[in-house]
């Protein structure tokens, strides 16, 4: 149960970072509609990869900082004025309702895995995002950096990072030629998710009281 549950924080927290449309999720999208989605898988199997390796370097991180409580407060009200500044800026202040642009200039026929290795190397945002995560649901003893622990979040991670990449490669076009697909909407739904991190992080500190 505890494995599952590991598992299964792990895998939403990694899905909620991949929702909104960056530089990952938006390369598989245009890889897909461009070269097929065989080459879009592949390309997000080399980013999963890269994941996996950027989320044990921040559960590592996390466990340090675990054993010293002084910083994690600190870091946890910084974090919480952020992801409150973030949720007023996407529900209040972003109000585009122009769509993702998906043209590509990509024309290169190398191998797609190598590209996902790399572009996924270059972006460094989950090792803060997966650090913090993981001690606050530490905190709530919701999980355990052991090894078991580690290895099933690990797995969670990089599964909720292919499924958000596999909805970009398979329903872009899709999801994107509907009204609801539009910037404003997926604004609101950043929002939204922001909103429940800052809460729990504010749970959180008020616990430490």
């Amino acid at each position: 149960m505890e494995i599952t549950l590991t598992f299964g924080i792990a895998l939403i927290v990694a899905l909620v970072g991949v929702i909104p449309p960056g530089l990952l999720n938006m390369t598989a999208a245009k890889i897909s509609i461009k070269d097929g989605h065989t080459r879009g898988l592949v390309f997000s199997v080399g980013v999963c990869i890269v994941v996996i390796v950027q989320t044990l370097i921040a559960l590592v991180f996390a466990r340090y900082l675990s054993s010293h409580p002084n910083v994690v407060d600190i870091l946890q009200r910084v974090a919480f004025v952020l992801f409150v500044l973030i949720t007023i800026y996407f529900l209040v202040i972003a109000k585009k309702t122009d769509k993702p642009n998906v043209d590509s200039n990509v024309t290169s026929k190398k191998s797609r895995f190598f590209q996902g290795l790399l572009l996924s190397a270059l972006n460094v945002f989950p090792i803060p995002y997966q650090a913090y995560m993981a001690i606050t649901f530490t905190s709530f003893k919701w999980i355990k950096l052991n090894p078991t622990g580690i290895a099933a979040y690990v797995a969670g991670a990089a599964t909720g990072t292919f499924v958000m990449l596999y909805i970009y490669v398979f329903f872009f076009e899709r999801i994107n030629s509907k009204k609801i697909k539009s910037q404003k909407g997926m604004n609101f739904i950043i929002g939204i998710i922001t909103g429940i991190i800052s809460i729990i992080t504010f749970i959180n500190i008020v616990k430490e009281w």
